[in-house]
């Protein structure tokens, strides 16, 4: 990828201004050669402004007279003050002092015994250890296990207050999302209300009430 500002508009001057070849102008600009082509022919780049590489800082005279004299000369760029302070710096990866490199164990029985809910990374990361190192220390498995005692790492000066209560909160707030997601509530199955038992129909029980009125008994017998 090219450092240089402007790419287009810098392969646009160059074009214009120089006799370099389209490999050599794309080489130095991160462009593809048929792009710088395009531009050459108009059909790319059309409404862009020529931007002058030398003015600007991006190219030395010596660095264009010499691509223009050999056309296997691929230029270099002059590297931006600018351009280096945008870059993204990936932070090194955490130092512990030797002297407490010793006391990295018991800080993590202090995370395995109070905080669960942070990850193995997470600890890795913030203490400079190994997950493997830190799982001899749950297992008890560490070569120095019966001298290992759970101590807050603020105590012991590997990390600070803030970046300790930090990285506690975020790991309890990705665990209470993760528990909702397993476990948050189900809409149970409503039973249907019971019917009302019918009356259980006993032959007997008319007997016992007596036997059932005829039309005879009412209003006599006919003669």
């Amino acid at each position: 990828m090219t450092d240089i500002l402007m790419p287009k508009a810098t392969a646009v001057w160059l074009v214009d201004n120089t006799s370099l070849t389209f490999e050599q102008i794309a080489d130095f600009c991160g462009l593809h050669p048929l792009e710088v082509r395009g531009i050459a022919d108009g059909d790319v780049a059309r409404d862009i402004r020529g931007a002058d590489p030398l003015v600007n800082g991006q190219l030395t005279r010596e660095e264009l007279d010499k691509a223009q004299n050999d056309d296997a000369y691929r230029m270099s760029a002059v590297v931006s003050r600018h351009a280096e302070l945008l870059k993204v710096h990936k932070a090194p990866p955490k130092y512990t002092p030797v002297s407490r490199r010793q006391d990295r164990p018991d800080a993590i029985s202090w995370f395995v015994r109070n905080h669960p809910e942070v990850t193995d990374a997470q600890i890795a990361k913030m203490l400079g250890t190994t997950k493997s190192t830190i799982e001899s220390v749950r297992n008890r498995t560490h070569w120095n296990s019966p001298n290992i005692k759970p101590v807050d790492p603020v105590t012991l000066g590997l990390v600070g207050q803030l970046a300790l209560d930090e990285l506690v909160k975020k790991a309890a707030d990705k665990k209470a999302k993760d528990d909702a997601k397993k476990g948050g509530a189900t809409i149970q199955p409503v039973d249907a209300p019971a019917e009302a038992a019918e009356p259980e129909f006993v032959p007997e029980a008319r007997e016992r009430r007596g036997a059932e009125p005829t039309a005879a008994s009412v209003f006599g017998a006919k003669d």
